[in-house]
């Protein structure tokens, strides 16, 4: 008797383990965000400079994002970085100009989110002439970089 007490109660919490068809759907499904930045090819200092970001998720341009902004600041200076709402300049595009006041080695980074997705991505920008020590700099960001890497035999 005792026995098939036992395994009624095995039968019962095997049961409840049953695979439901719906499964996935009771779990968050992800919609990544995307942003691809463009920028002119040459930026000169004291100029108005249009930055552009395309947004994209699942497979579609963002019309209306939930969050978005624009933080810079020189590579060397990051506690003087100023932020800018972009403007939406058509579907899923957004932009705004910025005036860079000294040749250098730059950041941007993009701050996004929408429908639960929040990206972060920063790119490098460079305008004019970069110094000896910007140039020294990325130098040994590289080569950091190089000797960062296993190499497995």
């Amino acid at each position: 008797m005792k026995n098939l007490f036992c395994l009624a109660i095995i039968v019962l919490f095997l049961g409840g383990c049953s695979l439901k068809e719906d499964v996935a759907e009771l779990y968050l499904q992800e919609k990544p965000l995307h942003a691809e930045v463009t920028l002119p090819e040459s930026i000169s200092s004291r100029e108005q400079v249009p930055l552009k970001v395309i947004l994209t998720q699942d497979g579609k341009r963002v019309e209306e994002v939930d969050s978005l902004e624009f933080e810079f600041w020189k590579h060397d200076d990051f506690l003087h970085a100023t932020s800018e709402q972009p403007i939406k300049l058509e579907a899923g595009i957004y932009g705004t100009t910025k005036k860079f006041d000294s040749d250098g080695l730059y950041y941007l980074k993009i701050h996004a989110s929408n429908d639960g997705s929040i990206i972060m991505p920063q790119i490098q920008v460079v305008v004019g002439e970069l110094s000896n020590s910007e140039l020294e700099y990325l130098q040994k960001d590289v080569q950091e970089k190089e000797e960062g890497h296993d190499h497995h035999h």
